[in-house]
């Protein structure tokens, strides 16, 4: 953690979400738990922090995105998980 806090200059705020221990710091969300808990979180290619979740949802969808897990809330505001039209699957966080 220190590294990435030294890098970002930013404090890292730690939770849990569906058995994840969970760091975010500045752009980066750092994970560890057991492997089957982690296998659920690294099939994601990335977290992207976006500023209104509902519209990011419906402008991917519309771009030819597919909801693969729809918004919901979490400790640290709500997420949602699309698999964008190229292939690539993206965690969506916002509040």
């Amino acid at each position: 953690m220190p590294f990435y806090e030294k890098l970002t200059g930013s404090t890292a705020t730690r939770f849990a979400f569906a058995g994840v221990n969970l760091a975010s710091v500045g752009p980066f969300l750092l994970f560890a738990g057991p492997d089957e808990a982690v296998q659920r979180v690294a099939g994601v290619a990335a977290t992207l922090a976006v500023s209104n979740l509902d519209t990011a949802v419906e402008e991917a969808e519309a771009g030819g995105a597919e909801i693969v897990m729809p918004i919901q809330p979490t400790p640290n505001g709500r997420r949602a998980v699309l698999r964008h039209a190229h292939g690539g699957v993206f965690e969506h966080v916002g509040p």
